[in-house]
């Protein structure tokens, strides 16, 4: 994957301030910094109130799985449109089949 080396950063900075001009950039940062604060803000917040729902699991009696008990595929739900496999069989052994 390639990265943004130093030389597209400087013509990406030139394009930015041709766009939006000197005297509209430093509000732009300014709208863009509060807008990462909000966003970090959000994401910290949603991680406490994560923290704080497993605490209430555990202390509710509900263990935490391991990360290979996590890992393991869960079984799928039977299909409800076809007949057990038992039910076949025995259906098979009284026809003589």
């Amino acid at each position: 994957m390639p990265s943004i080396g130093p030389l597209e950063l400087v013509i990406l900075l030139v394009i930015v301030l041709v766009i939006f001009g000197p005297k509209r950039l430093p509000s732009l940062g300014r709208q863009l910094g509060s807008g990462m604060r909000e966003f970090k803000d959000s994401l910290t917040s949603k991680s406490s109130k994560d923290d704080d729902e497993g605490d209430a699991d555990t202390a509710l009696g509900r263990p935490e799985l391991s990360r290979a008990e996590a890992a393991d595929p869960l079984t799928p739900a039977p299909d409800p449109t076809r007949e057990p496999v038992g039910e076949r069989d025995e259906q098979a052994t009284r026809r003589g089949a």
